[in-house]
C-alpha cells in the first residue's frame, strides 16, 4: 500500500494575467505521508493557505499534479471534487465556521446530513467524547468558549473519519493555553488513532508539535538551511608581554688604584 496521502508534484498557481499576475505557488513538490503531522510554515504572502487549498482540493493549481490516497485531483469534475472533499478530507480553519442555531452535536452531524447519510447518534457523541465535549452536545456555539468551539469543529472534521485532516490556522483565534489543548488533540490523532495532518501555522511553538516543518518563501519550498561550516581553527593571539625591560648593562670593570 502506498505510504502517500498526499503527493504534490510541480503545483504552480498563478492569479490574473500579463504584468499583473501573481504567482502563489512556483512549481512546488512535497509528500505528505500517511499517519504524521506536518506543519507549513512561511512568512505571510509565501503560499501557505494555498497550497493547503490545492492539496485538499479546494483550489485547483494552474499548472502540476496533486494527487490524494491516489486520486489524481487536477482532472476531476467539479461535482467527483465536491463529493470527494466531502467524504475522504476534513477542515478546520481559524474561524470556526459552526452555525449560530444548530447545537454542537448537530454542527458536528451537518456533513452526513449534507451527504444525505443519517448520521448515527453514537458516533456524534463518540467524536464529541474524544474533543472532551460529551458534556456539551446540547450547547449551541454562544454557549461555548472559543477553545470549545474549535473543538466541535474538529469533532465535525472527524466525522467522515477522512484521509487527510488539513487545518489552516487552527490555534490562531485562541489563547495560548487553550491553543496547547487543542494541538494536544491533534498529536493524540496522530499517535493514537494514525490521522494524516496538514496545519498550515505561523506559531512555531504549535509547529513544535508537528513530526516535520515543510517552509515556504514566495510560493516555493526552503530547504532548512545548512550548518555553518566550521572553519579552521586560528592560532591563539600571543600572550601578552610583560613590560619592556632594558637589556642588561655590561658588568661594570672594577676600581684600581692609581
Amino acid at each position: 500500500m502506498n505510504d502517500d496521502a498526499v503527493r504534490l508534484r510541480s503545483v504552480s498557481r498563478r492569479y490574473g494575467s500579463g504584468d499583473s499576475a501573481v504567482t502563489a505557488l512556483d512549481a512546488v513538490s512535497a509528500v505528505f505521508s500517511r499517519g504524521t503531522f506536518t506543519a507549513v510554515m512561511g512568512p505571510s504572502g509565501s503560499g501557505k493557505s494555498t497550497l493547503l487549498q490545492c492539496a485538499a482540493g479546494l483550489d485547483r493549481p494552474t499548472s502540476g499534479s496533486v494527487v490524494l490516497g491516489g486520486t489524481e485531483l487536477t482532472g476531476l469534475s467539479e461535482r467527483r471534487l465536491t463529493l470527494l472533499r466531502r467524504e475522504r478530507v476534513g477542515f478546520v480553519f481559524q474561524a470556526f465556521n459552526l452555525l449560530p442555531s444548530l447545537t454542537a452535536e448537530q454542527n458536528v452531524a451537518l456533513p452526513l446530513r449534507l451527504s444525505g447519510r443519517r448520521p448515527p447518534r453514537g458516533r456524534v457523541r463518540e467524536v464529541l467524547r474524544r474533543v472532551g465535549l460529551a458534556d456539551r452536545a446540547r450547547h449551541r456555539p454562544a454557549e461555548l468558549s472559543g477553545g470549545q468551539q474549535q473543538r466541535v469543529a474538529l469533532a465535525r472534521a472527524l466525522i467522515t473519519r477522512p484521509e487527510v485532516l488539513f487545518a489552516d490556522e487552527p490555534t490562531g483565534a485562541l489563547d495560548s493555553r487553550t491553543g496547547q489543548d487543542v494541538l494536544t488533540l491533534l498529536r493524540g490523532m496522530v499517535d493514537t488513532d494514525g490521522q494524516t495532518i496538514v496545519m498550515v501555522t505561523h506559531d512555531p511553538v504549535a509547529a513544535a508539535r508537528a513530526d516535520r516543518v515543510l517552509f515556504l518563501v514566495d510560493g516555493r519550498v526552503h530547504d532548512e538551511p545548512p550548518p555553518r561550516p566550521s572553519h579552521a581553527p586560528t592560532a591563539p593571539p600571543p600572550a601578552a608581554e610583560g613590560p619592556h625591560r632594558a637589556p642588561p648593562s655590561p658588568p661594570r670593570p672594577e676600581a684600581t688604584g692609581c
